[in-house]
């Protein structure tokens, strides 16, 4: 299988070490540029059959028919908008005169740069959505309708764990695109992807689905900056290419069935194969990031696994479909709700799921304090659990946006629950991981990076949260944190006025 390129569809960038997605022209003005987005390499994945027969809102061309799309296109391209972001980037060039006067030969200055990509309404006041990517580090942000109307946009939150952005402008009897089911989307089933791009009228082609609940590995882990990545897209063969990143994926009625976020590709631009984010995952971001700021995100507290065909050997399973639960959170939701190790998660409610991706996607639309019910196999049984989804912090508290915020600043810290496998190198049973560390009172007092504060005062401390109250209630004289570092070393430290 030859190596392929997973671009993301817009004309957005930023200089640097940052993913960058999409493709675009490139030019130079005087003092705009518009720059060149990375791509990504990596392994292409295979289209899935384009197979579906007798099915609802679905028609198979033939000799004697066609299939019109006009009703979908009509209600969607308005509500299809073009997004331009404008911020400050740094370059380095080479001077030769600076290289032979004694210097290093490079200079460094800031200019101004563009990046443009889609969005797309959602209600009658403004609200838009777009992928995170495209307005990534915005100074100001431009929103241009189908209409040509024009107006300046505030982002109302981001969420980089699935790439996905919010932006508000001020309008009234806005055309809106009406939001579908992504759970009710069918592999064969017709799609429209629409974007409006390089500040043109919105675009439409059109396609099939190809598969759902496909990983690519296009979003990076970064726990000190809570992007925990959460993939499961749509795969389709519509034709998306540069400045359609943010745009709309539309069913045969015209409701939004997924936002168009990634191409598959060799070269840059569309050559197959096409990434959307389901609708439901959509929605659900979009409505935390208007109530509270910041996106909700609940955990089950397992490490999981799909089922290859070596594992179900060394199982003996004859069936390779589920999620195999390798690891647990001590103390975490699914180990209080008696889901252990070596179990096969199967279905959440009522939906199955067969790989990481669904079952990643079934949690995502929950919020901490939720139950949810868990099936699982174990061995030649099955049960069902009722699991009561947590947030990272292994509590059930809603988070406002200034939560993380107010952390960083009273403790200097980002502070996670230690893992199972941490844990077990340590000979530990519990322990609150000192993630990263900013300017603070923790790292005044001498704590580094890595080191797992097991007991405050000599009580034992099992959340995040228990450390935070711990240390901000902490009096005057001060307070004794023990702990362990990765290295097994024991270490104690003196905490407060």
């Amino acid at each position: 299988m030859q190596t392929s390129k997973i671009a993301v569809a817009a004309v957005a960038g930023c200089l640097g070490g940052a993913l960058t997605l999409g493709m675009s022209k490139f030019f130079e003005e005087p003092t705009v540029i518009v720059q060149e987005p990375q791509v990504v390499m990596t392994t292409p994945v295979e289209p899935a059959p384009a197979q579906r027969v007798n099915m609802p809102n679905f028609v198979t061309p033939g000799p004697e028919s066609t299939v019109d799309f006009t009703n979908a296109a009509g209600r969607s391209v308005n509500s299809v908008v073009h997004i331009t972001s404008e911020s400050t980037a740094e370059y380095t060039s080479y001077d030769p005169f600076l290289d032979f006067f004694g210097g290093n030969g490079q200079r460094t200055e800031r200019r101004p740069s563009m990046a443009s990509g889609s969005g797309v309404i959602v209600s009658e006041d403004g609200y838009i959505i777009t992928n995170n990517h495209v307005i990534e580090n915005a100074e100001k942000l431009t929103i241009v309708l189908n209409s040509k109307k024009r107006y300046d946009a505030k982002v109302i939150g981001t969420d980089p764990s699935t790439d996905l952005a919010l932006l508000k402008i001020d309008g009234k009897d806005l055309p809106f695109v009406s939001y579908g089911n992504s759970d009710e989307v069918l592999v064969g089933e017709w799609v429209l992807a629409v974007g409006n791009p390089f500040n043109l009228n919105s675009t439409v082609t059109a396609g099939i689905v190809s598969a759902k609940g496909r990983n690519i590995n296009l979003l990076e882990y970064d726990a000190a900056k809570e992007i925990f990545p959460l993939e499961s897209f749509i795969q389709t063969d519509a034709a998306v290419n540069p400045g359609n990143s943010g745009g709309a994926l539309v069913n045969t009625r015209g409701e939004l069935v997924g936002i168009n976020t990634a191409i598959a590709s060799r070269t840059g631009s569309y050559s197959g194969y096409s990434f959307a984010i389901p609708v439901n995952i959509v929605r659900k971001v979009t409505n935390d990031l208007m109530e509270f700021g910041a996106v909700q995100r609940a955990f089950i507290g397992v490490s999981i696994r799909d089922i290859d065909a070596t594992l179900a050997n060394e199982l003996d399973l004859d069936d390779i479909s589920g999620v195999y639960v390798s690891e647990l959170t001590s103390g975490g939701a699914a180990y209080d709700a008696g889901i252990r190790k070596g179990d096969i998660i199967t279905q959440v409610g009522s939906a199955p799921v067969t790989d990481v991706p669904e079952l990643q996607e079934q949690v995502a639309r929950f919020r901490p304090g939720d139950k949810i019910n868990v099936t699982v196999k174990r061995g030649d049984d099955t049960e069902t659990f009722a699991v009561t989804l947590r947030n990272k912090n292994g509590n059930t508290k809603l988070v406002g946006i200034s939560a993380p915020a107010d952390q960083m600043t009273v403790l200097g810290a980002s502070l996670e629950r230690a893992s199972t496998r941490e844990l077990d190198a340590l000979n530990l049973t519990y322990g609150v991981k000192v993630e990263s560390l900013a300017g603070g009172k923790l790292r005044t007092s001498g704590v580094k990076e890595g080191f797992v504060i097991t007991r405050i005062d000599k009580v034992a401390m099992k959340t995040p949260d228990q450390v935070e109250q711990a240390l901000t209630k902490a009096k005057s004289g001060g307070v004794l944190i023990e702990g362990v570092y990765p290295n097994g070393m024991k270490a104690y430290y003196g905490f407060g006025e």
